[in-house]
């Protein structure tokens, strides 16, 4: 399985319609890609906050139709990040979106950890309820983003439904960067899952954003790790690996807590 994470940086000079038809090109260039994997609220920048509320959209707005439009040109499964969306009663979230190489939203994922404590994000964002994972042909994602990282629970609940692949669309910031690359190998090693971390480049907002997106193999390899710049990190995995690695270490199966969880 090949797959591509588009790490780009959120430039406050550029407009979000320019930076659409930016990333949307990015996406189109994947072709060959099996999935194609965007940051965080790169519409926005995941700390410009006094940006939520005016670049909020619905889930089925110019970005959907931005990102269903290059999938489908594509041919890929595109994680496209997250947006802002904001519902019909007001309420914003942090919003991921799934699109099939037909162009289909597939799944949409409420961000459920909200960052900024009694700030920014916390404040403003609902927070979401739902685990979220996505079949494709080869393996079944599991959907989470950014801050979510720091939860183990939410991955242990995303492996109980099933999920082999985890993906983590981020805005990290650069001086917590090392925190970034080692829970993402925790997540891989102890949920014996691939994890394709894929985070924001530059500075946006007046924070230097980490970049140094990563892929990391149920062991805790790193298989590909990007710079700090703007880059297309692609790596080829075998999606297989994890059922073999569970088969032959099966600690997963040496669970004591959270008894009442499903057993694989």
């Amino acid at each position: 399985m090949r797959a591509s994470l588009i790490q780009i940086a959120v430039s406050e000079g550029e407009s979000v319609e320019s930076r659409r038809r930016r990333v949307a090109s990015l996406v189109r260039d994947q072709a060959g890609a099996d999935l194609v994997v965007l940051p965080e609220l790169w519409t926005t920048g995941a700390f410009a906050y006094e940006g939520f509320g005016s670049e909020a959209e619905p889930l089925e707005g110019p970005t959907h139709e931005a990102m269903a439009k290059a999938a489908s040109d594509t041919g890929v499964w595109l994680h496209a990040g997250s947006i802002p969306e904001r519902t019909a009663d007001g309420t914003l979230y942090n919003t991921s979106l799934v699109f099939s190489p037909s162009g289909d939203l597939i799944a949409a994922y409420r961000k459920i950890h909200r960052f900024g404590f009694d700030k920014g994000e916390a404040v403003l964002m609902g927070a979401g309820r739902d685990l979220v994972t996505v079949r494709l042909p080869d393996t079944t994602l599991g959907l989470a983003t950014c801050y979510d990282l720091r939860f183990p629970e939410l991955f242990r609940g995303l492996v109980d439904a099933g999920a082999e692949t985890l993906v983590i669309p981020a805005g990290w910031p650069e001086r917590r960067r090392a925190h970034w690359t080692l829970l993402a190998q925790a997540r891989a090693v102890e949920n014996q899952a691939f994890v394709l971390a894929c985070g924001t480049a530059g500075t946006h907002a007046g924070v230097p954003q980490a970049g140094h997106s990563i892929v990391v193999d149920p062991w805790g390899e790193v298989l590909a790790e990007a710079g700090a710049g703007e880059e297309v990190l692609t790596v080829e995995f075998d999606p297989a690996k994890v059922a073999v690695t569970r088969d032959q270490f099966p600690a997963l199966k040496d669970r004591m807590l959270g008894l009442d969880a499903p057993r694989r």
